[in-house]
C-alpha cells in the first residue's frame, strides 16, 4: 500500500475523500502530502496545510467527521509523536524553568489579536450558551455563574490562578463587590489587565502559581490548569489548599481530555500551546484526594464549540486589519487551530469541566447553580 493508499484508507470510514466535493473534503495540491502525513502524523498533516498543501471548505466539519469516527485510534504511531511521550516521561516540562514559555509564544503573540478575536468580554476560554447565542453575552453568563457557584460576597477576598486579560476579575469586582487577586505568566495580560481593572479593588501580578502563598475567601482557576502538567497537578492543588480559607470555595474551569495522557499533540505543542497538557478526570480526581472535597462536576464542553466559531468569525472578519502584523502562514495556522478545536468538541472528543472544591466538605451540603 503506498502513501495515497494509506490517507485514503484512514479517512474512508469518516466518509471523507480526497478531492471529493463535500465541504469537509480534502483538496490536495501537493502530491507530497501523502508521505508527509503517514510519516509525521498529526504534525505533518498541520504544517502541510500551513504550507498549503491540502485545502478544506470547512476544517471544523473535517475534523468533526475524523474524530467521531476515531480515525486517529488507527494512525498508529509517528516520529514526532513518539518523541513527544518521551519527553514528557523524562522531563517536568510545565516545571518552574519552563513556566512562563507559553506566555512568551502565545499569549504574548499581540493584543491586537486577541482584542479582535475575543470580542468585548476579552474571556479566551468557554463562554455558556444557555441562553444566548452571543459570544459576549455567553462569556458574561460564565462569569457569573462562577461567581454564584463561588458564592461571593461583597468585601471577599478572591484569588484568580491564570487570570488572563483580567476580564473575570474586573466583572466580579463590578458586579459582586469583592477583591480580586490576580496571577498570569504573560506579560501582555498583566498590563491589560492592569490597565481593564483601573480604579477597582483588581492586583494583577505577574507570577507563577507556585509562588502564591495568602489566604483567600475564594479561589478561581480558568483554563489554566491545561499549563500545569500531570507531574505538577498535585503542587497545584496543594498550592490552592494551601491559599483557601477553611470553609472557602475553589472553582477549578478546565478543558478535559476522554483518557488519560501525558503527551500533548505535536502540532499544537509545537505551534499552539507548547508544554500544554489536556487532564482527564482521573488524573484531576487522584490529585486531589486528600485535599480537596469535589462539590460539583459540571460539564458544558457542547459550549466550547460555539464559542471557537464564534473566535473565527471575529478572526476571519478582522483579518483585513490584521493582516498588517501577521503573515498568511499565521493565517492559515490560526484557522486551522481554531476549526480543528472546534471539530474535537462537536465530536465530544474534548470536554469542559467546571468542577467546585472545598476543603473539608460543605456544611449541611452545597448548593449547586446551572
Amino acid at each position: 500500500m503506498d502513501s495515497k493508499q494509506w490517507v485514503e484508507s484512514l479517512i474512508k470510514p469518516a466518509g471523507i475523500t480526497l478531492n471529493g466535493e463535500n465541504n469537509f473534503d480534502i483538496k490536495v495540491l501537493n502530491p507530497d502530502l501523502y508521505k508527509r502525513i503517514q510519516t509525521q502524523g498529526t504534525l505533518g498533516l498541520g504544517e502541510s496545510y500551513m504550507d498549503g498543501w491540502w485545502e478544506c471548505d470547512r476544517l471544523d466539519e473535517f475534523f468533526y467527521k475524523l474524530l467521531s469516527s476515531h480515525v486517529q485510534d488507527s494512525i498508529g504511531l509517528s516520529f514526532p509523536l513518539i518523541a513527544e511521550a518521551i519527553k514528557a516521561r523524562l522531563f517536568n516540562m510545565q516545571s518552574r524553568k519552563h513556566a512562563y514559555e507559553v506566555g512568551q509564544k502565545h499569549y504574548d503573540i499581540g493584543n491586537d489579536l486577541f482584542t479582535a478575536m475575543l470580542g468585548e468580554s476579552m474571556a479566551y476560554s468557554c463562554g455558556y450558551f444557555k441562553e444566548t447565542d452571543n459570544l459576549d453575552s455567553a462569556q458574561f453568563a460564565k462569569f457569573d455563574l462562577i461567581c454564584k457557584k463561588l458564592n461571593l460576597k461583597a468585601g471577599q477576598k478572591i484569588l484568580d490562578i491564570g487570570c488572563g486579560w483580567g476580564s473575570f476579575d474586573k466583572y466580579a469586582a463590578e458586579k459582586y463587590g469583592v477583591e480580586v487577586t490576580g496571577a498570569t505568566i504573560s506579560k501582555e495580560q498583566a498590563e491589560f489587565a492592569k490597565n481593564s481593572c483601573k480604579n477597582l479593588p483588581v492586583k494583577i501580578f505577574l507570577e507563577d502559581y507556585r509562588n502564591l502563598n495568602e489566604k483567600f475567601d475564594a479561589i478561581v482557576s480558568v483554563g489554566m490548569i491545561e499549563h500545569v502538567g500531570v507531574k505538577n497537578y498535585q503542587t497545584f492543588f496543594q498550592t490552592a489548599k494551601k491559599c483557601l480559607k477553611k470553609d472557602g470555595l475553589f472553582l477549578l474551569h478546565t478543558i478535559g481530555g476522554l483518557k488519560s495522557e501525558e503527551k500533548t499533540d505535536p502540532w499544537t505543542n509545537k505551534y499552539i500551546f507548547p508544554n500544554g497538557m489536556i487532564p482527564s478526570l482521573k488524573q484531576l480526581t487522584t490529585n486531589i484526594e486528600g485535599i480537596f472535597v469535589i462539590e460539583d462536576l459540571h460539564n458544558f464542553g457542547a459550549d466550547y464549540d460555539k464559542t471557537l466559531m464564534a473566535w473565527y468569525k471575529n478572526f476571519e472578519n478582522s483579518w483585513p486589519a490584521l493582516k498588517i502584523n501577521y503573515d498568511e502562514r499565521f493565517h492559515r495556522m490560526w484557522k486551522y487551530y481554531l476549526l480543528s478545536c472546534a471539530g474535537a468538541f462537536r465530536a465530544r472528543s474534548l470536554q469542559l469541566w467546571q468542577i467546585v472544591l472545598s476543603s473539608e466538605g460543605v456544611k449541611g451540603g452545597y448548593k449547586f447553580t446551572r
